[in-house]
């Protein structure tokens, strides 16, 4: 299933597959451009994460501010994922025309002022809901980050690769929860600046660390190994054309396994989405702990990415190595079924103690299994790969979108714990289309391999 052999390139520091595709990863070096990329593109997505959930931890001073109400709230945690269904969808396309070193910078740039907005503009409930959707825009960093690591890195660390820049990424969702509240009481306390400025103030950090992270991509990125102008040039060398561009969004639309692998991300990014914005509320409302302890509490979350996402990734092509494709297909499917169960726990429980180890559990399962979803995408479509990543990365916003909407408006009766118990049941029962995944040159869960793998026609399949 994986590449070749891999050889020394005296261009690069690290050995190399015959795509010039690095063939070990090796995350705390910064040679240039294998991890160069790596690290550019985690710090982009991390400060993207950062700003898109550094108003929830703020939120119960926002509302009070603003006399916003649960359904204000709400509404302006589903515009985040809307705009970012948005972002995702066209950051496939972007990538494969442009890259992803401009399409992540330029995201990152055209985002941050709204994020500013929050410091000077927002007044009324509206332009709140109205900040929140211009900001999610920027979570579509998410494909560049798994476009990239999918153009430097080999098949078999490709899934580590993918797993570590999206795990220490996402943590971002997680110190930012801690750090608000942080800055905001420095900013109240020690500055001796009053509430209803401190918070307004605080949104200017994490604005300056969005628009740094873009310019140090666009300053220091490089598209794929060979060249820092890779893109443009071959667009010269080989005269692309719109009816191109079309072929290849044509082809990763019409492949059914991109389809179902935004199902599978729906229901798991889906959940990791509404829990980021929903826990520490969650927290503050259900167990009466202050702001600061809910921060810690919601940052725990996500800041398990930093090894729970990379565990997912090492597994994914560790079960690849033993079993092939179908080891990463059955090792997603388990990894994210017992996520699911553990929600379903998380739900039920009435302790504070006891709601966060089960957080705990949940929140390491669910983020493995993106990176399991990840580990299968590179292999969907070469041609395609930016359409595959955009359409299983728009997935995750897509079922945060339906899931708040369902279990978590003001229009749902329910209590939140009981619409995070069902939330666990809608991701086991909506991880069940991974069975119909099949490849002809891999096999699937069930079956092995056709038996004409080796004509050139099931060769160039992953050109489809």
């Amino acid at each position: 299933m994986e590449e070749g052999p891999p050889y020394y390139n005296k261009l690069f520091p690290l050995p190399v597959d015959h795509d010039n595709k690095a063939t070990i990863f090796r995350p705390f070096s910064i040679s240039s451009p294998h991890m160069r990329a790596f690290h550019l593109a985690w710090l982009s997505l991390f400060s993207s994460f950062f700003s898109t959930f550094s108003i929830p931890p703020l939120t119960p001073l926002i509302r009070r501010e603003l006399n916003l109400t649960q359904a204000d709230i709400s509404r302006a945690g589903i515009a985040s994922f809307v705009g970012s269904i948005f972002s995702r969808l066209a950051m496939g396309p972007a990538c494969v025309l442009l890259g992803p070193r401009v399409t992540s910078a330029t995201l990152s740039l055209l985002t941050a002022p709204a994020l500013l907005a929050m410091s000077c503009l927002v007044s009324s409930p509206k332009k709140f809901i109205v900040v929140r959707f211009l900001v999610g825009f920027s979570l579509g960093n998410f494909v560049a980050n798994q476009f990239w690591m999918s153009s430097m890195f080999s098949g078999p660390v490709v899934g580590l690769a993918n797993g570590v820049a999206a795990g220490w990424a996402n943590t971002g969702a997680g110190l930012t929860q801690l750090l608000m509240p942080i800055i905001y009481s420095v900013l109240n306390n020690s500055l001796n600046l009053p509430s209803n400025i401190a918070w307004r103030v605080a949104f200017v950090f994490p604005t300056a660390f969005q628009v740094a992270t873009a310019i140090l991509v666009l300053t220091f990125g490089q598209d794929r190994p060979i060249s820092p102008v890779d893109y443009s040039s071959k667009r010269e060398k080989n005269n692309t054309t719109k009816d191109d561009l079309r072929a290849v969004l044509f082809q990763g639309l019409k492949n059914y396994r991109g389809w179902i692998l935004a199902v599978l991300y729906g229901v798991c990014f889906g959940a990791e989405l509404t829990t980021n914005n929903i826990i520490a509320v969650y927290f503050y409302d259900r167990f009466g702990v202050n702001i600061n302890v809910a921060g810690v509490i919601a940052a725990s979350f996500g800041m398990a990415n930093l090894f729970s996402r990379p565990a997912g990734g090492l597994l994914s092509d560790e079960l690849a190595k033993r079993f092939g494709m179908r080891g990463r297909l059955w090792g997603l499917w388990a990894v994210q079924t017992v996520a699911g169960l553990l929600c379903v726990l998380l739900g039920r429980c009435n302790s504070l103690w006891g709601s966060i180890v089960v957080l705990c559990g949940f929140s390491v399962s669910v983020q493995a299994a993106g990176a399991l979803t990840f580990g299968v995408v590179p292999f969907v479509s070469k041609r395609s790969l930016g359409v595959i990543s955009g359409m299983t990365g728009g997935g995750g916003p897509v079922g945060a979108v339906i899931v708040q909407l369902l279990l978590f408006s003001d229009s749902c009766k329910l209590s939140k714990q009981t619409s995070i118990s069902l939330m666990g049941a809608m991701m086991i029962v909506f991880t069940l289309p991974i069975t119909f995944i099949y490849f002809p040159q891999w096999g699937g869960m069930f079956s092995g391999p056709s038996d004409h793998t080796n004509s050139p026609t099931e060769h160039n399949l992953l050109l489809e």
